[in-house]
């Protein structure tokens, strides 16, 4: 009888020494309240990263067009981009999808609107079939001269009036440092309010550009110089090629 007893009691015991007490159901609503409290408090900083990451991903995008351009400009006497304007496809030669054809063979052999390469944004909200995935505008100034650029006064002249394409070399760009040749069309990384997008014809938003001497930078519309046309305009920069978009 006693070892049967001491066998309880020690079974008891033991269970007493190794018990667990539960979560209430009060603690458990707790502890998911701040689960959910941290969680909307991060979830705005991650998106912010997120979008910070995208940015720089389209700044890379923008700096390995640059080397394209380059080596573009090498085999062609340091002579831009220059073809008929419009091209014989009808879209425009500032038009990413008709500017493509020149880097592409510094760039793969396979770009096209299927495999777009660094020509689209990743985080452009633009249906691809659109512009036939390319995010990225080239100014016409390029391959315009001054004179033609300041004979122009309003955006329509860049689609619907074509004047004669004349080639612009590297030695023509007054200042590299303040002359957009390549940059985001649309306002991909700060979406506009109104939702009214007009891009390089829009005073709203922000974009990437690539300037003449290599260098990307993220700009506010409000903070390039108006155009001819009045707006912030690379395609028609006052004086063309010799003049400046940025800063004011």
């Amino acid at each position: 009888m006693k070892k049967v007893k001491d066998g309880v009691f020690l079974a008891k015991r033991f269970s007493r020494g190794h018990s667990r007490p539960a979560f209430t159901l009060v603690e458990l609503l707790v502890v998911i309240a701040i689960i959910a409290l941290l969680l909307s408090i991060l979830m705005p900083s991650l998106g912010k990263a997120r979008s910070l990451a995208m940015r720089l991903k389209c700044a890379h995008n923008l700096k390995q067009i640059n080397l394209a351009v380059n080596m573009y400009l090498n085999e062609n006497e340091d002579t831009y981009p220059c073809a008929q304007d419009p091209l014989p496809v009808g879209y425009w030669l500032w038009m990413g999808r008709g500017w493509r054809s020149f880097v592409a063979p510094y760039l793969s052999n396979r770009v096209n609107k299927n495999n777009p390469s660094v020509l689209f944004c990743p985080e452009d909200p633009t249906d691809k079939d659109k512009y036939e995935a390319t995010s990225y505008a080239y100014s016409m100034a390029f391959y315009h001269s001054p004179q033609q650029i300041d004979a122009m006064s309003d955006k329509s002249d860049t689609y619907t009036n074509p004047q004669p394409s004349i080639p612009q070399q590297c030695d023509d760009v007054a200042s590299p440092s303040g002359k957009i040749l390549i940059g985001e069309w649309s306002s991909n990384h700060s979406p506009i309010n109104d939702g009214k997008d007009d891009g390089w014809w829009c005073w709203q938003g922000s974009s990437n550009f690539l300037f003449a001497d290599g260098q990307v930078r993220f700009l506010q519309a409000n903070k390039i110089r108006p155009a001819r046309d009045g707006l912030p305009d690379a395609n028609l920069t006052i004086r063309g090629i010799k003049g400046i978009d940025w800063p004011r």
